[in-house]
C-alpha cells in the first residue's frame, strides 16, 4: 500500500536507496510511516524538527568477524551484528539472534521494531538488535561455546549495563547466554547486569523465560474481554515450539483454552485432545530433537511435513510464535475461512502486510508483535532493576508486574487508535502509542 503523505513517501524512498536489498526492513519502517501518516498531521513539529529523519536511521551499526574453531580443529568465520538503533528514552535494549538467515537487513528490522516494542512497556529502555549467522544447531556444547566467547570478545567493547543490554532470541537460550556472559565478566572483570535471560544462579530473574508466552496471553486476553470474548473454551492454534510457543501453550490452557498445534522448521503436529506440554517440553527443552517425536508419545496426534500447514487448522484463536513472516495472505483467508475470530503475534512480524489485511478487512481482533510480544523484553527490563538493586523478586511479584504491563499495552495502544481515528487498529495504535514517547524525548534532546 503506497504512503498518503507526500514527505512520508519520499522517505520511505530515502530508506528504500540508502538500505538496498534489505525488504524486511523496508517493511516494518513502512509499516510505522503509515501508521503515523495522522500524527505528522496534527503534530508538524515533528518532521521539522527532523524525528523522523532520524528515526529511521540507526545511531549505530556495528559488523564484526567472528572466527572460531570447530571439534575438528578446522577454523570457522562468521559475521556478528549489533545495531544500536535508538537510545533516547533509555539503554539499547534487544536480543540477540544466532541463525542461517541473519544478515545486516534483519538485524535492523527486529532493531526498528525494537524501538516501539520497549517504548510501549513504560520503562526506560531504548531500540537495539543484535545476532550472528551462526547456527548453533547439530554443533556441540564446547563448538557454541568457543563461538560466544569469540562473538563476546567483539562485542564486549560495544555494550554495557548502562549503554547497551542484550538478551536471547531465536539461537542463544540459557546455554548461549552463559557462555557470553561469562565472556564478558572474564574480559571486563566486572559483575554487571549487562545481559538478561540470565540464569537463576548468577542474576536471572524469575518468570523471565516464561515471560514472553504469558506475556502473548495476557494481552489476548484483554483484547479478547473488549471484544466480549475469553480464552476459555477456545480451540487455539499455534506455530513454534521454543519458550515462547512452549509458554503461550502453558498459559493459554491455564486460561481455559485447549491448544491444538504446534510446530518447528519441518513441520507441525495437531492433537484434537489438547498438546501435551511436558512431552514437549521433553522433546524440545531436554532432548533438543523435533516436534515430530511428539507422535511416538501420542499416536492419535498427526504429525504433517511443511509448517505453513499449521494455520489451515481449524480454530478458534491463533498465536503465531515461530518467525517473521510465517502467516501470508493464502494462510490468513485460510484463518479466516476456518472461522478464527482472533489472532495475536508472539514472533516478531510473523504476518506479511497482506495478512495483516485480510485480518483486518475481515473484522478479527489483530494484536501485533510489538504490543503483543512484549512481555519478554518488559522482564529483561524488570532483570535489569533486580540486578541494579542487587535483589531479586519472587516469581509472583515478577509475573503480576509483566500481567499489569501488558494490560496497560493494550488500553494504551487501543487508546492511541481511537484518538487518531482508528478505533480497532491495533497496529497503528502500537506504533503511535510507541512512537509519541520516543518522538517527544528525541524533540527535547534538539539535534543529536
Amino acid at each position: 500500500m503506497s504512503l498518503k503523505n507526500s514527505y512520508m513517501a519520499e522517505l520511505m524512498d530515502r530508506v528504500i536507496k540508502r538500505n538496498p536489498a534489505e525488504p524486511e526492513f523496508h517493511q516494518a519502517v513502512h509499516e510505522v510511516l503509515e501508521s503515523l501518516e495522522p500524527v505528522i498531521e496534527k503534530y508538524p513539529e515533528f518532521v521539522e524538527c527532523g524525528v523522523l529523519e532520524s528515526i529511521v536511521e540507526p545511531e549505530r551499526v556495528i559488523k564484526f568477524r567472528v572466527p572460531w574453531v570447530d571439534d575438528n580443529g578446522v577454523v570457522r568465520v562468521n559475521r556478528g551484528f549489533r545495531v544500536q538503533f535508538n537510545s533516547a528514552i533509555g539503554p539499547y535494549k534487544g536480543g540477540l539472534r544466532f541463525h542461517p538467515s541473519v544478515y545486516e537487513g534483519i538485524i535492523k528490522f527486529l532493531g526498528f521494531e525494537q524501538i516501539f516494542k520497549n517504548s510501549l512497556t513504560g520503562l526506560p529502555i531504548g531500540g537495539g538488535k543484535g545476532g550472528s549467522d551462526f547456527d548453533p544447531k547439530g554443533k556441540s556444547d564446547a563448538e557454541v561455546m568457543r563461538f560466544c566467547q569469540s562473538f563476546m570478545t567483539e562485542l564486549a567493547k560495544h555494550i554495557g549495563a548502562d549503554t547497551d543490554v542484550p538478551a536471547g532470541d531465536i539461537g542463544v537460550g540459557a546455554r548461549e547466554i552463559g557462555y557470553l556472559f561469562g565472556q564478558y565478566k572474564r574480559l571486563r572483570n566486572e559483575y554487571t547486569g549487562v545481559l538478561t535471560g540470565k540464569g537463576l544462579t548468577y542474576g536471572g530473574s524469575l518468570a523471565r523465560t516464561e515471560a514472553t508466552g504469558y506475556g502473548l496471553c495476557y494481552f489476548t486476553e484483554e483484547m479478547l474481554k473488549d471484544a466480549g470474548k475469553s480464552f476459555a473454551g477456545a480451540k487455539v492454534a499455534i506455530s513454534g515450539s521454543g519458550n515462547v510457543a512452549i509458554y503461550a501453550t502453558e498459559k493459554a490452557t491455564e486460561l481455559g483454552a485447549k491448544v491444538i498445534t504446534m510446530s518447528d522448521s519441518n513441520g507441525y503436529i495437531y492433537d484434537e485432545n489438547g498438546i501435551d506440554l511436558e512431552v514437549v517440553k521433553k522433546i524440545k527443552l531436554e532432548e533438543r530433537k523435533r516436534i515430530s517425536e511428539y507422535v511416538k508419545y501420542h499416536p492419535q496426534a498427526v504429525y504433517t511435513e511443511g509448517c505453513s500447514g499449521v494455520w489451515t487448522v481449524k480454530c478458534d484463536i491463533a498465536l503465531p510464535c515461530a518467525t517473521q513472516n510465517e502467516i501470508n495472505e493464502e494462510s490468513a483467508k485460510a484463518l479466516i475461512a476456518n472461522g478464527c475470530y482472533a489472532v495475536s503475534e508472539g514472533a516478531n512480524m510473523p504476518s506479511t502486510p497482506e495478512a495483516i489485511a485480510a485480518f483486518q478487512n475481515s473484522g478479527i481482533l489483530f494484536g501485533p508483535a510489538k504490543a503483543a510480544n512484549a512481555g519478554g523484553v518488559a522482564t529483561s527490563a524488570l532483570e535489569m532493576s533486580q540486578n541494579s538493586m542487587r535483589y531479586g523478586w519472587t516469581f509472583e511479584k515478577v509475573d503480576r508486574k509483566l500481567q499489569g504491563i501488558m494490560i496497560d499495552i493494550y488500553k494504551n495502544t487501543s487508546e492511541a487508535a481511537k484518538e487518531f481515528g482508528m478505533e480497532g487498529n491495533l497496529v497503528a495504535g502500537a506504533n503511535i502509542a510507541g512512537f509519541m514517547k520516543v518522538a517527544r524525548s528525541m524533540q527535547a534532546y534538539g539535534v543529536v
